[in-house]
């Protein structure tokens, strides 16, 4: 018996040089793109359109400094990356991050950047006996993102966060209107964690400023709301 595996006859039907079905499947959406005006350009462009709109609704969402309210660090017109998956599954603001918000119905109708100074349940004053702000009983070392010759507030307040909400400010406060300014607004000045968008993770415009946001180390020794409660 001849037991030598026989060589496979070669498909004649298809002139060489013919594209096969690899050839074919490199495009998928091919037979759509003849249908559109422009061909595979116009797709491609759509389908980074659609990428972009997943993208921004989903995970990170750009956006620009409006005000001078959180100099030093941000300036007007700097564009940052608001990081809308943060505080998701889970996980809530921490003392010192940068936060983008809808303030409407506690600052306006629109959407401000603000740094959380307080959580649920903690105890916030202004201001101790050297000018520093108080967190359940621990001053804050602002100093290192302090507009320069701001004190921590010119209005005193003593104050308890409900829980679920935020007490925000600005890093130059003689310029923010924030948490201090609507105490007597419904909602205390403290916005809801729910209506925070997301975390300002990066600075990306313009390109000098580039640069991370880092949540400062000021805040790191604060003590727990319900310790200092204790």
């Amino acid at each position: 018996m001849d037991t030598e595996a026989q060589p496979a006859e070669r498909d004649r039907s298809r002139p060489p040089g013919t594209p096969g079905t690899r050839g074919r499947s490199r495009f998928a959406l091919a037979p759509l793109a003849e249908r559109v005006p422009g061909g595979r350009f116009t797709l491609a462009l759509l389908t980074c359109l659609v990428f972009l709109l997943l993208l921004s609704t989903f995970v990170v969402r750009p956006f620009v400094i409006p005000s001078g309210s959180m100099e030093p660090g941000l300036r007007v017109g700097d564009r940052v990356l608001v990081n809308k998956l943060a505080y998701r599954f889970g996980a809530r603001p921490s003392r010192g991050d940068v936060v983008v918000f809808d303030g409407t119905g506690y600052f306006g109708h629109a959407d401000y950047v603000k740094r959380v100074v307080g959580v649920g349940g903690d105890h916030v004053v202004c201001c101790d006996r050297e000018g520093r702000i108080e967190v359940n009983g621990r001053p804050v070392d602002e100093t290192g993102f302090l507009y320069p010759g701001n004190s921590a507030s010119d209005v005193p307040f003593d104050v308890v966060v409900p829980d679920g909400r935020l007490f925000l400010l600005g890093d130059h406060r003689a310029r923010s209107s924030d948490s201090r300014d609507h105490l007597g607004s419904p909602g205390g000045g403290m916005v809801p964690v729910e209506d925070v968008v997301g975390r300002a993770d990066w600075i990306v415009w313009p390109y000098g400023h580039f640069t991370r946001i880092e949540r400062p180390r000021a805040y790191a020794h604060v003590p727990a709301a319900e310790a200092a409660h204790g």
